[in-house]
């Protein structure tokens, strides 16, 4: 702008000067003058548009400048939102898990096993929907002529009816017993879990369905779902064998669900007491319409340093349909039934940090114990010590003597491990 405005200027001058050399020495003929002025003119309206020229140049970068500055701010509240979003998204999700190594020492096996690794996602979508689900590694390796598998063990959505009622569905672990629900390491004594919540209660078992829980009032809570349920074998040596039947909705047949309830009391600080239930039409999903009920009661008590676990469970399996088919009563698995009782000790000493924990266990149990009985109980007694250097970390150690009926070899010996959860 300055440098136009002196070129004006400078044509001015140039004018007047012209103008002077005119007065002076004036052009001979008109025509000449004409051409003087003409090309004056042109010189000015040159000097107007260059002018023009540099006027709009700086109004177009000056809206260059507008729209920078707004892409610039629009980027500022964009990084702004995302980072908020990311923020909510973490503050509303949660991730944990847990894994345990054991060594064993037995009769039946010697052997190393990085038994199970567990991942937890949870995430709350609003205040009453929110989101569940535990993947886990079994045996390290999974493929191939290895043992490990991987499993979805939950995957489901829980929504809040109301303060004291909720509802879920999808995959998720049945309300049965004192370890189907809660089983991280750190959690129980023992380096395995207890053989009753194993062979009777097929911990950890979890099936696709819908569910209510709830409060119920004076430290009273409930559970009830309906779900996929189990299909047994029905020849050889694991016929009707509950554990075998989990089908860990993977494909599962759905001839014959399941329905499932529990009333439990927690009335009292460090008291759980419980009692549930389940009925199946036909554990054999239409085969052999053989129907199967579940019953379950336990204790599960902490009070100051003394802990103490009791369970009872059966299960009763109907007669078959087909009296050319095998049937449980003939081998005597149409009842199955298993208990414990587990004492405990749990104390810090002296300057050392955490907490050790010693217990002993009486377990029994057996699966052919029917109208057909054989000598088929085991018997097992279980005893050892835990030490939790932190609460989300703890190291195991215990005796076993199993004596097992009939022919059956016993199983003693020793095992040792580490749980940890976070």
């Amino acid at each position: 702008m300055r440098f136009s405005v002196l070129r004006l200027l400078a044509t001015l001058l140039l004018g007047v000067a012209t103008t002077v050399t005119l007065a002076e020495a004036p052009p001979e003929t008109i025509e000449e003058l004409w051409a003087i002025i003409q090309a004056q003119q042109a010189e000015i309206e040159e000097l107007k548009r260059q002018q023009a020229a540099t006027a709009q140049q700086a109004a177009q970068a000056d809206e260059k400048a507008a729209v920078a500055d707004e892409k610039a701010e629009a980027a500022v509240v964009a990084v702004e939102e995302t980072a908020t979003s990311a923020g909510n998204w973490a503050d509303k999700t949660t991730l944990g898990g847990y894994g345990e190594l054991h060594y064993n020492n037995l009769d039946s096996k010697e052997e190393v096993d990085f038994h199970r690794f567990v991942l937890f996602l949870g995430h709350e979508f609003t205040d009453s929907i929110r989101f569940f689900a535990e993947l886990e590694l079994e045996h390290a390796v999974s493929g191939g002529d290895y043992d490990g598998e991987v499993e979805l063990e939950q995957a489901y959505i829980e929504f809040d009816l109301n303060e004291y009622h909720s509802l879920q569905t999808g995959v998720f672990l049945l309300p049965v017993g004192i370890l189907n629900e809660i089983h991280e390491p750190t959690t129980f004594y023992g380096v395995e879990r207890n053989p009753i919540e194993t062979n009777i209660i097929p911990t950890t078992w979890w099936e696709a369905g819908a569910g209510f829980h709830g409060e119920l009032g004076k430290g009273f809570s409930y559970n009830l779902t309906g779900s996929s349920g189990l299909d047994v074998r029905t020849t050889g040596s694991k016929a009707f064998l509950i554990r075998n039947g989990r089908q860990k909705v993977s494909k599962a047949k759905a001839n014959d669900g399941a329905v499932t309830g529990r009333i439990k009391w927690t009335g009292m600080p460090g008291v759980e007491l419980g009692v549930s239930a389940q009925w199946q039409k036909d554990v054999t999903q239409g085969d052999l319409g053989v129907g199967a009920t579940l019953l379950e009661a336990h204790a599960d008590i902490q009070r100051g340093p003394f802990g103490f676990r009791a369970l009872y469970a059966r299960w009763d399996l109907e007669k078959s349909n087909r009296i050319d088919e095998s049937d449980p009563a003939a081998i005597g698995r149409d009842e199955q039934v298993g208990w414990y009782i587990e004492p405990s000790y749990k104390t810090s000493i002296g300057k050392i940090p955490g907490e050790f924990g010693i217990f002993a266990r009486y377990n029994a149990w057996d699966n052919n114990a029917g109208s057909s009985r054989t000598d088929s109980e085991k018997k097992q007694l279980s005893a050892g010590i835990n030490y939790w250097p932190i609460p989300d970390v703890v190291f195991k150690l215990d005796v076993q003597q199993q004596d097992n009926d009939g022919d059956q070899k016993n199983d003693n010996g020793f095992n040792a491990g580490i749980g940890f959860q976070f």
